[in-house]
């Protein structure tokens, strides 16, 4: 996301031509009618990270949100937490994105399910928020940071746009001990383009940005378990209506990774509240 080129990249891997009428007819297909859809009939695929919904639920405790506070989704992709945080909070939600495939349905969607004009959904780049300083009592991510390359770039940009005492709740994907990674993951098909720090060095870098670390989760056990369970379901085959309709072809590949990597201490997956020094 540091230069226009990088830009394009992640855009074009997660960039996903017709998704939505993809995601309409599959809905239609396992029986529900897109005239009256509710929040819930998309929760098998607008929960694009790992551990899914429960990863939501889990960070949105930790951050103890606060009726009528500013989040900031960066990295909304098709907008599942910003629908969840917006009607179970009563928050004001603003989702960006890189990929405009991503927005274009979070708007579509959230429509579908009335809550088109309730949240704020735009393109933008995480190291170029097009937001004044001081907008958000709250920057939300998950699964974001693994392509950017700038990592202090980026947290200074969060804090750039949080009020004074603002949090920054996220999940990420950080290196392991265990060894470079299998590829393809669901962030990237090959090496150059992850970039993944370990849990010491996103501490320290944050830190160095202005940021006290308030909590930080290792919940490397649980994602493993749950891709494992995924992968025992669903084998080469996935459900229709699942996260495999944004990794695309290389579900056959991406899940058995994911599993092997977070299994074999490669990764780990972190859920994190940083509060703005």
């Amino acid at each position: 996301m540091a230069s226009d080129t990088h830009a394009d990249t992640v855009r074009r891997h997660y960039g996903k031509t017709g998704l939505l009428n993809r995601i309409y007819a599959v809905l239609t297909a396992v029986g529900k009618n897109i005239g009256s859809l509710k929040p819930e009939d998309l929760t098998p695929v607008d929960e694009f990270h790992t551990r899914g919904p429960a990863a939501t639920k889990d960070l949105a405790r930790l951050l103890a949100i606060k009726s009528g506070e500013r989040i900031l989704d960066l990295g909304c992709g098709i907008g599942g937490p910003a629908r969840y945080l917006t009607r179970t909070f009563d928050v004001t939600v603003t989702g960006v994105d890189l990929t405009p495939e991503f927005i274009d349905t979070a708007i579509a969607l959230s429509e579908r399910v009335g809550m088109g004009g309730r949240i704020d959904f735009r393109v933008a780049d995480a190291l170029h928020i097009p937001f004044p300083d001081e907008s958000f009592d709250i920057v939300w991510s998950q699964n974001v940071a693994m392509n950017i390359a700038d990592r202090p770039a980026l947290y200074r940009e969060i804090r750039r746009v949080l009020n004074p005492g603002g949090r920054y709740g996220f999940t990420d994907i950080t290196q392991g001990a265990g060894g470079p990674l299998h590829y393809p993951m669901p962030w990237a098909s090959r090496p150059a383009f992850s970039h993944l720090l370990s849990i010491d060095d996103t501490r320290k870098t944050l830190e160095a940005a202005g940021f006290r670390i308030a909590a930080l989760d290792d919940q490397t056990e649980d994602a493993a378990a749950q891709a494992n369970a995924r992968i025992a379901k669903d084998g080469a085959a996935p459900s229709p209506l699942s996260t495999s309709m944004l990794i695309g072809n290389d579900y056959a590949a991406v899940v058995p990774n994911l599993a092997r990597n977070l299994s074999e201490g490669r990764m780990h997956h972190i859920q994190a509240v940083a509060v703005r020094s």
